[in-house]
């Protein structure tokens, strides 16, 4: 397996923004939407800026004909993420009491991006899976969201003790997705973005297109 580059690495803050200004926009009429609530934020994460919008389309009409891809979460505030990351860090040290707070942020951020550089609160990062005809989901190996604990690391993209189905499934979620711009956290199958800060690192984009906002900014 190659080297996890995590949300948490200086390489990734030490990326430049330079935010071209394109507005978050609503997926709910483009995207079949499942109806799971993972947060509080009214409403917000069924957005994404335009060019990620207009990516996930893309790659939707690379898939075979019966499949669509399942949008989860787009869109974070800045409030909300900071809120998941703490929690989540807070659950680390109370298991792990020896363990350095440089340890602890980036053990955290293997599930929850640290909230200065979230790509969920740029509106550039979405959680999706994939669904048939009938809007059931196939089989990708874990739940949505389940942490590397929870799943025993089978959260991770590449993670070996997956079944030949889950692993076909997300190649091919994945085959369609880097094809139309995306780009995947490793730690995370089912999370992908465009024009943040780790997709620019990943690319070697000058600069990321996306910074964090707050709701409702322009």
């Amino acid at each position: 397996m190659s080297e996890i580059i995590l949300m948490s690495d200086a390489r990734v803050a030490d990326v430049p923004v330079v935010d071209n200004g394109e507005p978050l926009v609503d997926v709910r009429d483009k995207l079949l939407v499942d109806d799971r609530k993972y947060n509080d934020s009214n409403g917000a994460e069924v957005h994404l800026r335009r060019g990620v919008l207009d990516r996930l389309l893309a790659a939707q009409a690379l898939l075979p004909e019966g499949l669509r891809l399942l949008f989860v979460e787009g869109y974070r505030p800045p409030a909300l993420q900071r809120r998941y990351f703490e929690g989540y860090a807070g659950e680390l040290r109370a298991a792990h009491p020896d363990w350095s707070a440089d340890r602890i942020r980036s053990a955290a951020s293997r599930y929850v991006s640290p909230p200065e550089i979230a790509p969920h609160s740029a509106g550039a990062a979405v959680d999706l899976t994939l669904a048939d005809a009938d809007g059931r989901e196939l089989d990708l190996g874990t739940e949505m969201n389940a942490s590397p604990e929870q799943s025993d690391g089978a959260c991770y993209t590449q993670a070996a003790h997956i079944t030949d189905e889950a692993r076909a499934n997300r190649g091919l979620l994945g085959g369609v997705l880097t094809a139309s711009g995306l780009v995947n956290y490793p730690t995370e199958w089912w999370h992908w973005s465009f024009g943040d800060r780790y997709w620019a690192l990943a690319t070697g984009a000058p600069a990321a297109l996306y910074s964090p906002r707050e709701p409702g900014g322009s």
